[in-house]
């Protein structure tokens, strides 16, 4: 097990990039405090979403997500070699890190109020904005209010389908899947009519599919590195962490980097924090 005050001595982990199993509880001890001073750290990635978190067929994960998480606990003092991914879907993100699964998160994971009941939040660390992908040949979808009688795709554990209907009061048709990858098979099969969710996910689905962007963004989305509720001394490395990432380029070069060929608008300046707690 990993201790967030106390080092861990033994042998390194497996390299960054490859899925290892490990039982609950594998990671921090439950009772620890803070990931500062960690000797290795295992970190909740997404499996499913190209440029962003995706796992390849030999197990490793790649992404933007994946490369800035390893930029984040490299500035903690924890290299490649004892950084352990996990693949954390949406659903059980406060779950995985209230039992120790995980130490902390770097999934597409939105701050909101809500959540922050539950989780620490560092960050963000990159601000998107939610739109919407639909078939190339649909031109019936140019808004969001035009999402009205359609099928929209909800993903179990998302906020994106509440900002269509809750927050907008618009009366789609919720077809309740448990990862966005579902989303877009049912998009192409025609099962669905859109995918409303963060533009940088929806650019690196449509990267490598038919679908387009409507380009009618409509909200912006705060990615936040989650931690275990209570670890303010983490949170506030990891600011400084993220502040150092976009001060030093490489904020810049790792969007460039995924999403440079995606036509879509990507800031490279310091995001506003939301301060710990």
């Amino acid at each position: 097990m990993h201790n967030r005050r106390l080092p861990h001595k033994g042998i390194a982990l497996a390299t960054a990039a490859v899925a290892v199993a490990a039982p609950a509880g594998c990671a921090l001890e439950p009772d620890a405090d803070t990931i500062v001073g960690a000797h290795s750290l295992t970190i909740g990635v997404k499996a499913d979403q190209p440029h962003l978190g995706l796992r390849r067929p030999d197990g490793r994960y790649e992404g933007f997500d994946v490369d800035v998480a390893t930029y984040l606990a490299g500035r903690l003092g924890v290299p490649p070699e004892r950084i352990r991914f996990r693949t954390t879907p949406s659903s059980v993100r406060e779950q995985a890190l209230r039992d120790g699964t995980v130490d902390m998160i770097v999934a597409t994971y939105s701050i909101t109020a809500p959540r922050k009941t539950q989780v620490t939040f560092a960050g963000p660390y990159y601000v998107p904005h939610q739109d919407t992908l639909v078939r190339a040949d649909d031109t019936t979808i140019r808004g969001v209010r035009d999402l009205k009688g359609k099928r929209l795709c909800q993903v179990t554990g998302s906020n994106s389908w509440r900002r269509v209907t809750e927050e907008r009061k618009i009366d789609a048709d919720l077809v309740r899947v448990d990862t966005y990858s579902q989303c877009m098979d049912l998009l192409d099969a025609s099962r669905v009519d859109a995918v409303s969710t963060d533009d940088l996910i929806l650019a690196g689905f449509a990267a490598g599919r038919s679908g387009r962007i409507i380009n009618a963004p409509f909200t912006d989305e705060k990615y936040g590195v989650g931690l275990h509720k209570g670890d303010l001394a983490g949170c506030e490395a990891l600011n400084r962490a993220i502040t150092r990432m976009y001060q030093d380029g490489t904020a810049a070069r790792l969007l460039t980097k995924w999403f440079g060929e995606s036509g879509l608008k990507l800031t490279t300046s310091v995001p506003q924090f939301e301060g710990c707690s």
